[in-house]
C-alpha cells in the first residue's frame, strides 16, 4: 500500500514537471513569435519610408493660364507681326515630402525656332507636398520672326502656335535632414489666339 502511495506520487510529481516544462516552452514561443512580429512590423515601417517619404519625385515647373495687355496685331500676309504684353501664371508642383528651393531662372518661348520672348523667374521655394503658384510679366514680340512666314500662319488659322521653355535647379531638403540637387525642365506648347486674345491647348510634359 505504501508502495504504490509513494508510485502515485512519484507519478504526479513528473507531471507536474512535465506540465510545467511545457507552459514554459508556450511561452517561450509566444516571447518569439512577439518578437517575429515585431520585427516584421519594424520593417515594413522602414520600407514604407524609404519607398514613400524618402523616394524623390522631380518637381513639376508649368505655365497654367495667362493674360494678355496691349495687344497688337498685323495679319498681313508678307508682314504679319504681334506684340503684346503676357501676365502669365506659372506653378511649380513639388510632391516630395520635403521643401524644393530653388534659383533664379529664365523662361522663353518661341514661336517655331524663333524666340518671342523672356523673363526672369525669381528664386523661390514649393513646400512638401504643395504647389507654388506665382505670375510674372512677358513681353512677346514677333520682331525676330520675319513677317511672311507669321503671314503664312494667320493666313490658315486665328491663333499662334508658341512653345515655352526653361529649366529650374535647386535643393530638394528631405526631412529637414538631407539635401538632393534637383533641376527641372519645363516644355509647354500652347496657342494664343489673336481673336479671343486668351492661350488655348496649353499642354505641359
Amino acid at each position: 500500500m505504501a508502495e504504490n502511495g509513494a508510485r502515485k506520487a512519484y507519478d504526479q510529481e513528473v507531471a507536474s514537471d512535465l506540465a510545467e516544462r511545457e507552459e514554459r516552452r508556450k511561452k517561450r514561443m509566444k516571447c518569439f513569435a512577439y518578437v517575429a512580429a515585431f520585427a516584421v512590423f519594424h520593417t515594413a515601417v522602414i520600407l514604407v519610408f524609404a519607398l514613400v517619404v524618402m523616394k524623390v519625385r522631380m518637381p513639376k515647373f508649368r505655365v497654367r493660364s495667362a493674360a494678355f495687355e496691349d495687344f497688337q496685331v498685323s495679319t498681313l500676309n508678307t508682314n504679319a507681326s504681334f506684340s503684346t504684353k503676357m501676365i502669365a501664371e506659372l506653378s511649380v508642383k513639388n510632391a516630395n515630402f520635403g521643401r524644393y528651393k530653388y534659383q533664379n531662372s529664365t523662361i522663353e518661348f518661341f514661336y517655331q525656332n524663333y524666340k518671342v520672348g523672356e523673363a526672369v523667374v525669381p528664386r523661390g521655394k514649393a513646400n512638401f507636398r504643395s504647389t507654388k503658384k506665382f505670375v510674372i510679366p512677358v513681353d512677346l514680340s514677333s520682331a525676330n520672326v520675319p513677317g511672311d512666314v507669321l503671314g503664312n500662319e494667320l493666313s490658315q488659322h486665328a491663333w499662334i502656335p508658341l512653345t515655352s521653355r526653361a529649366t529650374l535647379r535647386g535643393k530638394l531638403m528631405l526631412m529637414l535632414i538631407f539635401k538632393k540637387n534637383k533641376s527641372t525642365d519645363m516644355n509647354c506648347t500652347m496657342n494664343l489666339n489673336i481673336s479671343s486674345r486668351q492661350l488655348q491647348d496649353l499642354k505641359c510634359s
